[in-house]
């Protein structure tokens, strides 16, 4: 599907427009409460659908494929939204203030993920070999993710925050919702800004696999982009939806490592004669894993027994 530069602006234009309306809207810094967060979920994810219907009437089968990667991002989302519960946690982050963080952690996330996506299809466009370093690659993430407890994350041990710190002054506080201050004549930044340095750190290492799972599915950057833009605009909403729910996730993880090693299989057998594997069946696989492990998982917490978490280390 030769996707004209057109597109391209008008995708860029709308997201820009929908980041606009929600800056504007959350510009008093409130708490945003389950109800809010929800109405703003369910209008991130209509967002997502509607864009699909949106290349279905252009191209059929690319909206399958896009389906299929918006879900995959969805579902590996999650465990975005557990680590930065952590993180604010571990900052002590205001709630009021957790929403502008994750706005800006978005935005970011936006463009670092697009040089991504544009390295690896052309990786993969170019050496037929690197398909079966991703494969291999996903399918030891997804074991490692299904094997291995969720340790303890200590953002201060992150290599970016450390960088930062030792690069900008760092005042040990809050200043309100500013990333930057100036005291006695110096520009420093706030404790604020570090936990926003830590949510993009974060989002870079979930990227690598996320992304090498999309591309599993199609090569298409546009698609691929697209597919990841939807999915993580509706992060800071699925955030506060899920925050307190997420200790009731105790099996997602396994969900999650099935996909990442699905998607690397997908990877691996594109470059044997046997091809990729049809949209609809990837689609199919994709909704059954994910439904499977949340239903799982919410039958094993019913009582309100909570059997742990794992996930990434």
């Amino acid at each position: 599907m030769v996707v004209p530069l057109w597109a391209w602006f008008a995708v860029v234009a709308l997201l820009a427009a929908l980041l606009a309306v929600d800056i504007l809207l959350h510009r008093d810094n409130h708490v945003i409460g389950v109800r809010e967060a929800l109405l703003w979920s369910a209008v991130w994810i209509v967002a997502g659908l509607a864009f699909g219907l949106v290349l279905f009437a252009w191209h059929p089968e690319a909206a399958g494929v896009y389906y299929a990667g918006y879900l995959i991002e969805k579902a590996l989302s999650v465990d975005n939204v557990f680590v930065f519960a952590l993180i604010f946690g571990y900052f002590k982050v205001p709630p009021q203030y957790q929403h502008k963080v994750l706005f800006w952690g978005v935005v970011g996330a936006l463009i670092f993920r697009l040089g991504f996506i544009f390295v690896g299809a052309e990786l993969l466009e170019r050496f037929f070999w690197t398909g079966y370093v991703l494969g291999a690659f996903l399918i030891w993430t997804g074991w490692k993710m299904a094997v291995k407890r969720q340790e303890d994350i200590e953002p201060e041990c992150n290599l970016v925050v450390r960088a930062v710190r030792r690069l900008v002054p760092i005042e040990p506080r809050f200043s309100g919702d500013r990333f930057l201050v100036r005291t006695e004549g110096r520009r420093r930044g706030t404790l604020l800004l570090v936990a926003l340095v830590a949510v993009e750190a974060t989002d870079l290492v979930f990227a690598i696999d996320s992304v090498a799972a999309i591309l599993a599915v199609t090569t298409n950057t546009f698609i691929v982009w697209t597919a990841n833009a939807f999915a993580v605009l509706g992060l800071r909403s699925l955030y506060f939806c899920l925050a307190e729910l997420l200790r009731r996730f105790t099996h997602l993880h396994y969900g999650l490592a099935v996909l990442l090693a699905f998607a690397g299989v997908k990877l691996i057998l594109a470059g044997t004669p046997v091809g990729k594997l049809p949209v609809p069946v990837t689609l199919g696989f994709v909704v059954l894993t994910i439904a499977v492990s949340i239903g799982w998982s919410m039958l094993a917490t019913r009582d309100g027994r909570d059997g742990g978490r794992a996930g990434r280390s």
